[in-house]
């Protein structure tokens, strides 16, 4: 994209890899180019992240993430229909879904905005703004590709949920941080810490 975003949306949903979406908000959190991010996570996301960081509920949640208090991150609740992202007149500026469960591609496919986490990837669709989702599952079966199709027919990018390997990472956080950088630099804010293939 030309511009460099300012606005995020950052959403996770009930698909594994809760360890992404943690480094996804750091990696935001530190950049000065970011001045705020609208944070949404489902009930199925806050199970999962229950039980592959050992969180605990939703208050403090973004505290949990980052190990500190945000100056930018303000948390959404997915229920409220009426949050500031729900509406194009809100200058969300771009939207990432990490990790992005089937069940969520199918409904932002489809457009069933029933939460606020489909309605304001919907809201990036039709005012053609940058949405990235994440997809998480293996196998994939026909129905998933043909709603990947679907998303990115409509604009959406999918950005399976995939870590690289080739720069040899020590660790699961290596890798989540990797992803976070190559997913912030899809929406033009390039990471000066990401690995670069050199050849």
């Amino acid at each position: 994209m030309s511009t460099v975003p300012k606005n995020l949306t950052i959403a996770a949903t009930g698909a594994s890899g809760a360890v992404f979406v943690r480094h996804l908000l750091q990696a935001a959190e530190r950049d000065d180019r970011v001045e705020t991010v609208n944070f949404i996570t489902s009930d199925s996301a806050l199970r999962v992240m229950a039980e592959e960081l050992e969180l605990r509920g939703r208050n403090n949640l973004v505290e949990q993430l980052l190990g500190t208090a945000s100056r930018k991150i303000q948390q959404q609740a997915n229920a409220d229909i009426g949050a500031n992202v729900a509406s194009g007149s809100y200058p969300a500026e771009a939207m990432v879904v990490l990790p992005c469960s089937v069940g969520t591609l199918a409904r932002i496919a489809n457009g069933v905005a029933s939460h606020l986490i489909e309605r304001a990837a919907d809201v990036c669709l039709k005012e053609k703004r940058p949405l990235v989702l994440c997809v998480r599952e293996a196998p994939l079966n026909k129905i998933h590709i043909r709603n990947m199709y679907r998303a990115a027919d409509a604009g959406a990018t999918i950005f399976p949920l995939i870590p690289a390997y080739y720069f040899l990472p020590a660790s699961l956080d290596q890798m989540a941080h990797e992803f976070a950088c190559r997913v912030l630099a899809h929406i033009g804010l390039p990471q000066s810490d990401a690995y670069r293939w050199k050849g």
